[in-house]
């Protein structure tokens, strides 16, 4: 009974001490959150993706493993964020002829409104006196999450706090945008979703998807030319 009850110890010491903790949690919140935004009727204040953050939040808190152990597990996850990057051309390539059937009206639209997304948050941030990293950390926001870790840490920004920039930007464009719309009588899909997408990267074009195919389709091309354009515009100016 001794040996049975050492060899359990030494096996949950190995779970907890390997990724594969922090990759159960990951994906139990993940789903856990799914299945609750599907419960409470698809809010659309509280998509999936807010509410397996919170859901994981309090299992790292609960549990006490620490958000350091968490994190060293989880890096076999944020490994996938190149590939995914990488992935972002796909959507792109698909819409090559939205392209150059609207290259006119992106080409006035995409370099202003990207250029606000990360001007308006990072001159409150500047009049608030925030620090140079907190303003590193907040200037991707808008920018969906494999370009923007990796332009915060250009920048020298926390990754931390730019996922958690990136969260509450996706949901408040969601919100905002889909609200707007309906205030402004706007209701071609196009227009939506490269909002949605532009604004509110990978949660916005989630948003688009449920609208309609050519609403998702437009917010997959607006979150990708945001990416590309800010991963080229932001490094470059943010010194100055």
């Amino acid at each position: 009974m001794t040996d049975y009850g050492e060899n359990l110890n030494r096996v949950f010491q190995l779970w907890t001490a390997g990724p594969m903790l922090s990759i159960a949690l990951t994906l139990a919140a993940f789903m856990v959150g799914n299945w609750l935004f599907v419960r409470f009727g698809r809010p659309l204040w509280m998509p999936p993706v807010l509410l397996a953050a919170l859901i994981l939040a309090a299992a790292v808190a609960v549990s006490g493993i620490g958000y350091q152990t968490y994190q060293e597990g989880a890096t076999w996850l944020t490994v996938l964020l190149g590939p995914t990057t990488v992935a972002l051309g796909v959507p792109l390539y698909q819409q090559m002829h939205h392209i150059r059937a609207l290259w006119k009206p992106i080409l006035c639209t995409l370099p202003l409104a990207a250029s606000l997304a990360a001007v308006y948050a990072v001159g409150i941030a500047w009049l608030m006196e925030a620090p140079l990293s907190i303003l590193a950390s907040l200037a991707p926001k808008s920018v969906t999450a494999p370009i923007a870790m990796g332009i915060a840490e250009q920048l020298g920004g926390s990754v931390a706090l730019t996922l958690g920039g990136l969260l509450i930007t996706g949901v408040l464009a969601s919100v905002f945008v889909d609200w707007g719309a309906r205030r402004m009588n706007i209701t071609d899909d196009r227009i939506v979703g490269f909002a949605l997408g532009l604004n509110g990267h990978a949660i916005g074009t989630a948003r688009a998807f449920e609208i309609s195919p050519i609403a998702g389709a437009f917010a997959s091309l607006g979150m990708g030319l945001t990416g590309v354009f800010t991963a080229l515009f932001l490094p470059f100016v943010f010194p100055f």
